[in-house]
């Protein structure tokens, strides 16, 4: 390969990079916590329990042994039935929640319908934990 030709891959190789880099960077704290949201809450979908608890935050999982996690979630969830619908409703970053040390969050809502309850409001609170990565850190049904 001539020297010119070299140059010129390492330049287009470098620009693809970072042009890859700052793609999965400029995204907003709200779109990557709902993601992480989704995933998790697929886990919850298909009873995966114990899975969906090793997914959550270090904080969640400190708080909630898992044990405790996958019965207290079957109590609640198998009652509901089948998952029929879930439509995004809100997603608000905070850096600041009640009772919540001070940090980075996402608290995502969800108007979502079950086969033996037509209407429920879900909220799922999303932080970004130690490593970056945006995890579960409080999910309820109303």
């Amino acid at each position: 390969m001539k020297p010119i030709t070299a140059l010129l891959a390492v330049f287009f190789g470098l620009v693809a990079f970072s042009s890859a880099v700052f793609s999965q960077t400029s995204e907003k704290p709200e779109d990557l916590a709902q993601k992480s949201a989704q995933a998790w809450l697929s886990l919850t979908d298909s009873d995966k329990y114990a899975e969906a608890w090793r997914n959550a935050s270090q904080g969640f999982k400190t708080a909630f042994p898992q044990n405790e996690f996958v019965s207290a979630l079957t109590g609640v969830r198998e009652p509901l039935g089948k998952l029929l619908s879930r439509k995004l409703k809100s997603a608000i970053y905070a850096k600041q929640l009640p009772g919540a040390p001070d940090g980075e969050y996402v608290v995502i809502q969800y108007e979502t319908s079950f086969a033996d309850k037509a209407a429920a409001l879900e909220t799922a609170t999303e932080t970004r934990d130690k490593d970056g990565q945006w995890r579960i850190a409080g999910y309820f049904i109303k």
